[in-house]
């Protein structure tokens, strides 16, 4: 089973996504994370295999960021002759060097980091631009003016949509009212942000789940199947467009599309 025919908008965009999104942190960083298992990085020639595989599944959003090591540099590469395509999404306010993330909200570096993540994914627009957070949700959107930054990106045409990567119920709702989407995370083990989708739900903004595995540990779980179980909650919520999971595994990659596939067809079953 692909993905194809059941792809959803995200909230009010006007964007249509896939209900999986392939994350890329895998593509290039493998310091500083926090999955079960170590994992080698990709070569190209894996990289574009991986790429092919999730399009060919019906996967039509990517994700990636500059604190994502090279990731935007090699997608840009990966991606040519391919953008229409693809949905991206990236990010700004975070930076990763030499082991160590640092945060930079401020308008000028929201600009700078943009004009890069274009140069560097080969693009004249992204489509979807999140503020990457350090944790620091609401201050961050009231008190930088990153926000105010991104909505001139977007009038000036380099960024199709915007919102928050944020991590606390707070944040996530300020960057809904303020603006088009907010990824979060929700998985079996945690819940506590199950607001903001309810919130996304009853005002038609879109929402993007993080950690939907939570970064493979619920893979980790006994008896039940927990991908399927995963998917059953998230899917199961009305307010999720699409989820975000970071494999580089063919086999993994294959059964997670088939399983969601499987999870949205029985609730729209169950819906008529």
């Amino acid at each position: 089973m692909t993905l194809h025919d059941l792809h959803r908008p995200l909230g009010s965009t006007g964007l249509r996504v896939s209900p999986l999104g392939l994350g890329t942190v895998k593509l290039g960083r493998d310091q500083g994370v926090k999955y079960p298992n170590g994992f080698t990085i990709p070569d190209d020639t894996a990289a574009r295999n991986l790429l092919a595989q999730a399009r060919d599944l019906g996967i039509n959003l990517i994700d990636t960021a500059p604190a994502y090591g090279v990731s935007e540099q090699r997608l840009g590469p990966l991606l040519r002759g391919q953008r229409q395509d693809w949905l991206i999404v990236s990010k700004v306010g975070e930076e990763f060097e030499d082991g160590q993330s640092h945060f930079d909200f401020s308008p000028a570096h929201a600009r700078f980091s943009v004009e890069r993540s274009l140069q560097r994914l080969q693009t004249d627009c992204i489509d979807l631009l999140l503020v990457h957070s350090n944790g620091n949700d609401v201050a961050i959107l009231r008190d930088s003016g990153i926000y105010q930054t991104l909505a001139e990106l977007k009038r000036e045409g380099k960024i199709r949509a915007f919102g928050l990567s944020g991590k606390t119920v707070e944040g996530g709702l300020l960057a809904l009212e303020q603006g088009d989407c907010a990824m979060v995370t929700y998985n079996l083990a945690e819940q506590a942000e199950k607001p903001v989708l309810d919130h996304a739900a009853a005002h038609g903004k879109g929402i993007l789940i993080k950690k939907a595995l939570a970064s493979g540990h619920a893979c980790l779980a006994a008896g039940q199947d927990p991908v399927r179980a995963s998917f059953e909650l998230l899917f199961g919520h009305p307010g999720v467009s699409s989820a975000i999971v970071g494999t580089i595994n063919p086999q993994h990659l294959a059964a997670n599309v088939a399983t969601a596939a499987a999870v949205i067809r029985d609730y729209t079953a169950q819906l008529r």
